[in-house]
């Protein structure tokens, strides 16, 4: 029997999706979307105040995508309502297919700067050890708590560092081992809000070596204005602006005029700063 004679028999029969997994495996089934954020019509406003706009976007699974934009176009609101603090007043946002606030324990997160009592004794091993806070138990952390944190100190290159006092840190070690706390809570996604504004330009190349090693783990997305940390880490790029644009790299030098509404930001190339004489963030005399 030919297969265009067998296969209306099947059909019939109610056997054909059963003989396509024999034959073919799983291939013809309909496959599943592989992106980990869908953001569907999102509106969100402060009050009367609307700060985004029908926003719509995706993330796939493994992508580093970084989020640039003016100030005030809605950057900060937008990584916010991914880590569940804030809800939309319209539209959807999901991760991992759940709303954002059910998602939280797949996400890590690192901010562009942490307030601390630079007296209090605390160490780095401490700091990292607060990404695992959900599995704290009666009061103290397992051992698998601790090896995780020691592994994760390890990943960002400062696992000689582990007992030594947060304050002495530099500003680059220390959000090393701001990543290395999120990295311990074992995240599917990491974000990063402007991971290179506080620390200086002689470590900035560590620090992105030590992003690069990581967008080969996970999904990362990151705010930054910096052009090449962007250049180093990306994958594309996603502009906010009270609504969203995805632009494919390199950004063309009109494509950042438009993003900037023609204002310079002159964290765009700190290298670039340094070789036209302009050493503001640099570490040296």
């Amino acid at each position: 029997m030919s297969l265009a004679t067998c296969v209306p028999l099947l059909r019939r029969s109610g056997k054909l999706a059963e003989f396509h997994s024999t034959l073919f495996g799983d291939s013809l089934n309909p496959v599943e979307s592989a992106d980990i954020v869908v953001s569907e019509g999102l509106c969100f406003g402060y009050g009367r105040q609307l700060v985004l706009e029908d926003v719509s976007f995706s993330i796939p699974e493994g992508e580093s995508l970084c989020m640039i934009g003016p100030n005030g176009g809605g950057k900060s609101t937008l990584l916010k309502l991914m880590l569940g603090l804030l809800e939309p007043n319209r539209g959807s946002l999901s991760l991992f297919g759940k709303p954002a606030d059910e998602a939280c324990k797949q996400v890590g997160y690192v901010p562009q700067a942490v307030r601390f009592d630079p007296l209090f004794p605390i160490t780095a091993i401490d700091i990292v050890l607060m990404g695992r806070l959900d599995r704290h138990r009666f009061g103290f952390y397992s051992k698998q708590c601790r090896e995780v944190s020691l592994q994760a100190l390890t990943e960002v290159g400062l696992e000689e560092f582990a007992n030594r006092p947060f304050s002495d840190l530099s500003g680059g070690q220390r959000q090393r081992v701001l990543i290395a706390r999120a990295l311990a809570c074992e995240p599917e996604l990491l974000l990063l809000d402007e991971p290179t504004a506080n620390i200086d330009l002689s470590v900035e190349e560590q620090f992105i070596e030590t992003l690069a090693s990581l967008k080969e783990k996970m999904t990362i997305l990151m705010v930054t204005h910096d052009l090449d940390l962007i250049s180093e880490i990306g994958d594309s790029v996603l502009c906010v602006n009270h609504r969203v644009h995805r632009h494919s790299l390199p950004l063309s030098g009109e494509t950042i005029r438009e993003i900037y509404s023609g204002v310079r930001r002159v964290e765009h190339d700190r290298r670039a700063r340094h070789v036209h004489g302009d050493h503001s963030a640099c570490d040296h005399d």
